[in-house]
């Protein structure tokens, strides 16, 4: 007997939802298997680290679905705080005042789960190739605004930087422009401009022989000069690297966060203990950070 075609196309899409049905049941009671998702948002300098981790692990843990945004530091702290993610990335330390913006009857838990190095670079066309933190405090204050003034050539120097809710923004304007004196008071100059990427950046320094900016080393490629800084003038000029991030001898170095709202359980504990597995710091070292040498401990 032949069978007409409409009896055929549904025979076979019949037989292809059957087996997507199976493929998507538990083996026990055949039953779609629940899948649990963890909202996690935050820093921009830990967007490309946090999708490759949550990849990986999706791919070890089908049950589980992990959506990560950037925005900035300052974004994901607000969003724990709201209740609207359940993991923070941070490329600083929470401040004070948002780990009392939590919400009430609760405390932000810190784990601290890569460590990173602040490049700082210039096009390749510029001679420069050394700086000290005190003359790159003073190029981004205003103080140093000509090329000419550090050995390099008669151009007018265009000052690039992260957006305020950036974290790396926060750590260079502590760390750098103001080298950790809490007292000091120094700002970027106000003709400094404001880039809400880590690439954005990264193009601009490629494109204009003018410029300088900063980005978290595992954004730096060969298309820009990175500078080799030192702490203070008569001290080895030191270039970033994963080994000089550990030996402490780079001077523009901070460790990268993940922040919940009380100690997790479940699914999210699981997370993160995972992120100091191993594997997952075989892809801090793979993205061009620097792996974490402890493990963790979740209560």
């Amino acid at each position: 007997m032949r069978l007409h075609p409409y009896i055929l196309i549904f025979a076979v899409v019949w037989l292809c939802t059957a087996c997507n049905t199976q493929n998507n049941t538990s083996a026990t009671g055949g039953t779609p298997q629940p899948v649990t998702t963890i909202q996690n948002k935050g820093s921009d300098t830990m967007v490309n680290l946090a999708l490759a981790w949550a990849e990986q692990y999706q791919g070890l843990h089908p049950e589980i679905n992990i959506s990560v945004t950037g925005g900035g530091s300052g974004t994901g702290i607000a969003a724990l705080a709201n209740d609207t993610v359940d993991i923070a990335n941070a490329s600083r330390a929470m401040k004070d005042e948002e780990k009392a913006a939590m919400p009430a009857g609760t405390k932000a838990v810190e784990y601290i789960v890569a460590r990173d190095a602040i490049a700082v670079i210039v096009n390749l066309e510029n001679p420069i190739s050394e700086l000290t933190l005190q003359q790159i405090s003073d190029i981004y204050s205003g103080k140093i605004n000509n090329w000419k003034e550090i050995g390099g050539e008669d151009l007018q120097i265009v000052r690039l930087s992260r957006e305020t809710n950036s974290g790396t923004h926060v750590y260079f304007l502590e760390n750098v422009l103001r080298q950790g004196n809490a007292d000091d008071k120094t700002l970027f100059s106000t003709d400094t401009l404001l880039l809400p990427s880590s690439e954005g950046i990264m193009t601009e320094v490629k494109e204009n022989p003018h410029a300088i900016g900063y980005d978290g080393l595992g954004y730096v490629t060969s298309d820009v000069k990175v500078i080799a800084v030192a702490k203070h003038p008569g001290d080895a000029y030191v270039l970033p690297s994963a080994e000089t991030v550990d030996d402490k001898s780079y001077p523009i170095a901070r460790d990268l966060y993940m922040y919940t709202v009380g100690v997790p359980t479940g699914a999210i504990k699981a997370y993160i203990e995972w992120i100091f597995s191993s594997e997952a710091q075989e892809l801090v070292k793979e993205l061009g950070f620097v792996p974490i040498l402890t493990s963790a401990t979740i209560p």
